[in-house]
C-alpha cells in the first residue's frame, strides 16, 4: 500500500516538473532562440528519462505483486491443507468434489473424492442440517460438523479432547445424599440393649461396606441418619445397580420379625451446595412419603425412583393425627368458607373424605362446599343417599359457582390426590392463599406446591380413613352424622376391597369409630351391589384376558365400549384373585373418553412404578393412569412396561 502511494506521488511530481520545464522552454522561444532550443531538448530529455524510470519502477512493482500473489496462494493452499479442521466441497449430487488433507488423515483414507457425503457422515442425510455432533467410533473421534448448504460447504472439527474434558467435568460433579433407617424404632421395640446394639452394628456395617465399595464418602449424623458424598460418575454406576444396598440391608436383617429398610434422597446436577442439600432433603422426604424402602434421585428437573418393593409399615401415631387435626381446625376457623374437592372422576373414597371435611367445617360453624361436576357410576348411589338430606345436597356445587364464591380468606382442602393435574379444577389453587392436602397415595413428582398443611400417609388404606381419624379431635364430643359416617366407611370399604388389601390396625379402628357413629354397613353393601348388565360387561372384559410370563393377567375392553372407573378397578381385583396371578392390568375407555389403566398386585410386583412411568401413580399394590390415545396403543405400552420390568428383575 505504501509503495502504491509512493509511486502515485512520484508520478505526480514528475508530471509537474515536465510541465514546468516545457513551459519555461516555450517562454524562451520568444526571447532567444539560442537559449530556447537547448532548453526544449533538455525538457524533452528530462521528461523522457523520468517516464523511463517510472516505467521501470512499475515493471518491478508488477513483478513484486505477482510474486507476492503466488506466495500468498501457495501459503493459503498449504495452510488449508495443514489446518486442524476438515473442509469439504460437494456437488449437487452430494458427492465430495474436494477436501483437504486433514479430513483424509482423520478418516484414514487416501481420497474421499466421489464419495457421497452421507456415506461419510450419515447425519448429513438431512439437507437443512446446520450443525451436529458425530462420533467416529472406528477411530475413537468425536467430530462437530458445521454445514453451509447454500455454498455446498462442510467444516469438520475434532472436538474429542473438548468432549473428554466436558465428560470429566460431568463425571466429577458432586452429588449429595441423605440416608435414613425407616423403621428402626418399630424393629428394635422390645429388644434389650445388647441385641439392639448388635442389630444397629450389622446395619451400619452393611451401609459402610457398600459405601466403600462404590467410592462413596459417608458419615453418620445420628443413630439412624447418614450423609454421604459421591461423584456423578459413581452415582450413575449406583443407578445401574438400582441401589442394591436396599436389598442388602433387608437381607442382613431378614432373621428379624420385621426386616430393617432404608430410604435415600440424592441430589445431583446443582453447583450451589445449599441448593444441593435442600434438594437432597426434598428427595428424602418424597422417598419417605412414598412408604420408604426406596431411593429418590433428583437430577435437575428429573426425579427417578428405585426400590419401593416393600409394603409400607404403618408408622403414623394418634399424636400426629391430633396435631394435624388441631392445625386443620385452626385453619378452618380462620377462614370465611371452606372449598373441598378431590380428583377428576371422583370415586367413593374421594367423595367420602370430602363429606367428612364438610362435617368438620359444619361442626366448627364455618360454611363449606364440595366441588362436583356431575355424577359417575362409582358414586351415583352415594349421591342418591346424599340427595335425601337437602342441607347436605345443597353443599354440592359446580366448579363455576365455586370459583365465583372464592375470596382471599377461603380455605381449599384437597382430598385423595396431591397432583395438581388430577384436580377437578386447578384454578382454585391459584385463587387461594391457603391449601390443605389430605392423601394416602405415595408422593409423585407432580406435587401441589406451597400447601399450608400436608397430611400424606401412604400407610393408610384410604383418604376416608385419614379424615375419620381427624374428626374426633376437631371438637369435644364431635357428632358425625349417619350419612357422613356411612360415606366415610364406604370409602374405606371400596379402597380396601372390603378390608382385604392395604388394611392395618388403624383401618379397623377408624371403621369401628364410624360404626359407633351410625355408619350403615347394609346401606354400603347396597351401594356397592352390581347390576346384572354391569356384571356381564365385566365378564366380557375378563374373557379377553391374556397371560404374560404366566403370572401377569392383562386385558382390554373392546373398542367403542366405555366402562366406569369403578368397573375397571373391579375387573382388575377379580383377575388378581385368580390362582397364580401376581399382578393384573385392565385397559379400557372411560366414560369421559380417556383410556384408563387399572393395575393391581399382591406386593411381589410394584405396579406403582409402572404406572408412574406412564404418567400415573398410586401404591405398590394399587395404581392407575389415565391416557389419551387408543386402547390398543395404551395396551402395547402396558405390555412394554411389563417386559421391561421382567428384564430388570432378571438382571437383579
Amino acid at each position: 500500500m505504501q509503495k502504491a502511494v509512493s509511486s502515485f506521488l512520484t508520478h505526480v511530481v514528475m508530471a509537474g516538473n515536465t510541465l514546468l520545464l516545457l513551459g519555461l522552454a516555450t517562454s524562451l522561444w520568444g526571447i532567444s532562440t539560442a537559449f530556447a532550443i537547448p532548453a526544449t531538448f533538455f525538457a524533452v530529455g528530462w521528461s523522457g528519462y523520468g517516464y523511463y524510470v517510472h516505467w521501470k519502477n512499475r515493471q518491478a512493482w508488477r513483478a513484486y505483486i505477482l510474486t507476492l500473489s503466488h506466495r500468498v496462494k501457495r501459503a493459503a493452499s498449504e495452510v488449508i491443507g495443514e489446518l486442524p479442521i476438515g473442509i469439504v466441497l460437494y456437488d449437487e449430487d452430494r458427492k465430495i468434489e474436494w477436501h483437504n488433507r486433514w479430513l483424509a488423515h482423520i478418516t484414514q483414507r487416501d481420497s474421499l473424492q466421489g464419495v457421497f457425503i452421507h456415506e461419510l457422515f450419515p447425519e448429513m442425510k438431512l439437507q437443512k442440517l446446520r450443525e451436529t455432533t458425530y462420533r467416529l467410533d472406528a477411530h475413537e473421534k468425536i467430530l462437530r460438523l458445521l454445514h453451509r448448504a447454500e455454498d455446498r460447504l462442510l467444516f469438520v472439527f475434532d472436538i474429542t479432547d473438548y468432549a473428554a474434558l466436558q465428560q470429566k467435568y460431568e463425571d466429577d460433579r458432586l452429588a449429595l445424599g441423605l440416608l435414613v433407617i425407616d423403621n428402626i424404632d418399630e424393629v428394635t421395640q422390645g429388644m434389650d440393649d445388647q441385641t439392639k446394639s448388635m442389630t444397629m452394628a450389622k446395619v451400619t456395617t452393611v451401609i459402610n461396606e457398600y459405601a466403600s465399595k462404590h467410592h462413596v464418602y459417608i458419615r453418620r449424623t445420628a443413630s439412624d441418619r447418614y450423609v454421604f458424598l459421591l461423584s456423578h460418575k459413581d452415582l450413575v454406576r449406583l443407578e445401574k445397580s438400582r441401589f442394591d444396598v436396599l436389598d442388602e440391608v433387608k437381607e442382613a436383617t431378614a432373621h428379624l420379625k420385621l426386616p430393617i429398610t432404608i430410604s435415600l434422597g440424592i441430589a445431583a446436577g446443582y453447583d450451589d451446595l445449599i441448593a444441593l442439600g435442600a434438594v437432597a432433603q426434598t428427595g428424602l422426604d418424597i422417598a419417605l412419603s412414598r412408604g420408604g424402602d426406596q431411593v429418590a434421585v433428583k437430577n435437575h428437573d428429573r426425579i427417578t425412583f428405585y426400590g419401593g418393593r416393600s409394603n409400607a409399615v404403618e408408622k403414623r401415631t394418634k399424636v400426629r393425627a391430633r396435631v394435624i387435626s388441631h392445625a386443620l381446625r385452626d385453619l378452618i376457623r380462620e377462614s370465611d368458607q371452606v372449598i373441598v374437592m378431590g380428583h377428576r372422576q371422583p370415586d367413593m373414597d374421594s367423595i367420602g373424605a370430602a363429606i367428612g371435611i364438610l362435617r368438620a367445617s359444619q361442626a366448627l360453624g364455618i360454611e363449606a362446599h364440595l366441588i362436583l361436576e356431575g355424577s359417575n357410576p362409582a358414586i351415583e348411589r352415594l349421591l342418591e343417599v346424599v340427595a335425601q338430606d337437602k342441607t347436605m345436597s345443597q353443599r354440592f356445587i359446580s366448579t363455576m359457582l365455586g370459583l365465583e364464591r372464592m375470596t382471599m380468606r377461603s380455605l381449599v382442602v384437597v382430598v385423595d390426590t396431591h397432583k395438581s393435574t388430577m384436580l377437578a379444577e386447578p384454578k382454585f389453587l391459584q385463587l387461594s392463599k391457603r391449601t390443605v392436602i389430605i392423601d394416602h397415595h405415595r408422593r409423585g413428582e407432580d406435587f401441589i406446591g406451597e400447601a399450608t398443611l400436608v397430611y400424606m400417609e401412604p400407610y393408610a388404606s384410604s383418604a376416608s380413613e385419614l379424615v375419620a381419624e381427624l374428626l374426633p379431635y376437631m371438637t369435644e364430643n364431635m357428632d358425625v352424622g349417619k350419612i357422613e359416617a356411612t360415606a366415610l366407611l364406604a370409602g374405606i370399604v371400596t379402597d380396601t376391597n372390603s378390608f382385604s388389601v392395604r388394611t392395618g390396625s388403624r383401618t379397623y379402628e377408624a371403621a369401628a369409630y364410624l360404626r359407633r357413629n351410625g355408619a350403615d354397613s347394609a346401606l354400603i353393601q347396597h351401594m356397592l351391589k352390581d347390576q346384572l348388565a354391569d356384571y356381564l360387561l365385566k365378564a366380557d372384559m375378563i374373557r379377553n384376558t391374556q397371560l404374560v410370563y404366566e403370572r401377569y393377567a392383562v386385558t382390554a375392553s373392546n373398542s367403542g365400549v366405555r366402562y366406569s372407573q369403578l368397573m375397571i378397578a373391579q375387573v382388575a381385583d377379580t383377575l388378581l384373585a385368580m390362582r397364580g396371578i401376581v399382578a393384573s392390568f385392565v385397559v379400557s375407555e372411560r366414560t369421559d373418553g380417556l383410556i384408563h389403566v387399572s393395575a393391581r398386585s399382591l406386593g411381589e410386583v410394584n405396579v406403582q412404578l409402572m404406572m408412574e412411568q406412564m404418567g400415573g401413580g398410586g401404591h405398590l399394590t394399587n395404581a392407575a393412569v389415565q391416557c389419551e390415545g387408543t386402547i390398543q396403543d395404551v395396551l402395547q405400552r402396558v405390555l412394554a412396561h411389563i417386559h421391561h420390568y421382567e428384564k430388570r428383575e432378571e438382571a437383579q
